[in-house]
């Protein structure tokens, strides 16, 4: 059995934000709108899923974690997109 301290350094904190996607930017950019969303500006075009899979990689690079950290967990399929990042 884990001690308690143990247990403790393994939990990890959820973070949810609302991002507004720009696809097809000239490039590919994550910055606070200061009112509370995120911008993203991505290369990608909205087809076959790659905008979305352009915009886990960028905010897993900013959060500085990893893609699996990083979910859309709705507006998949619009341009503003609330995203849960699971930070440790």
């Amino acid at each position: 059995m884990a001690a308690s301290g143990a247990l403790a350094d393994t939990r990890s904190t959820m973070k949810i934000i609302q991002v507004k996607v720009r696809p097809q930017a000239r490039a590919s950019v994550l910055e606070d709108a200061g009112d509370g969303t995120w911008r993203a500006q991505l290369r990608s075009p909205p087809v076959d899923g790659r905008a979305n899979e352009e915009l886990v990689a960028l905010v897993a690079r900013h959060f500085g974690c990893s893609r699996s950290a990083v979910s859309i967990k709705g507006g998949a399929s619009g341009r503003t997109k609330w995203v849960s990042i699971d930070v440790a």
